[in-house]
Order: C-alpha cells, then sequence, then structure tokens
C-alpha cells in the first residue's frame, strides 16, 4: 500500500509525463493515406494540384492544407496533424473538401 506522501509525489509526475505524451502525438502520428475511406470521403490528396475538380466544386487553386484552418502544423512543415484525420498527419501541400481558410 503507498503512502500519502508517495501519491503526493507520483501524481504530478504521472500527469507530466501524460501531458509530454500528448504533445508530442502529432510529430510521431502516422502519415494519412489517401485511400483510407474517410479521406475518399473527402476528397483528401497529397498533392493539391490533383484534386478532382469536377466532383470537389469547392477547389480553388492555392488551396492547400497548409492554409487551412484545419491544419496544425508549423509553417513550412512537410506534414502536419489535421483537425478532421485525428491522430494522423496531412500534407501540408495536399487538400480535402474540408479546407477552411486559414484566419
Amino acid at each position: 500500500m503507498t503512502s500519502r506522501r508517495d501519491f503526493i509525489r507520483i501524481v504530478p509526475l504521472a500527469g507530466a509525463a501524460l501531458l509530454a505524451s500528448r504533445t508530442s502525438f502529432g510529430a510521431d502520428a502516422p502519415k494519412l493515406d489517401p485511400k483510407d475511406p474517410q479521406a475518399v470521403a473527402l476528397g483528401y490528396v497529397a498533392d493539391a494540384t490533383k484534386a478532382d475538380k469536377a466532383k470537389f466544386a469547392n477547389y480553388a487553386a492555392g488551396h492547400e492544407c497548409a492554409n487551412c484552418h484545419q491544419f496544425q502544423g508549423k509553417a513550412g512543415d512537410a506534414f502536419g496533424p489535421c483537425l478532421i484525420f485525428g491522430g494522423k498527419q496531412v500534407s501540408s501541400h495536399g487538400w480535402c473538401s474540408a479546407w477552411v481558410k486559414k484566419a
């Protein structure tokens, strides 16, 4: 049985470890496969110039993940986490129909 003193020592360390694992999750996340069912449904492509313009009329030249509000990567990153595809990284040069202009 652990004492109250041990408990007080362990809880902050466990919390810090959990926080560290959550903040590094995006960088270690797998890359989104364009054949993933959600990616297919949203028309995700790793190269925005290859977006299906006939099927997704909201695509316009210059729209890509790097300038989308959903993209959580840093400027200049080749890949980064996306709010739409939780747990996966998307190409900064990619595009999907959930694209929203970054404010």
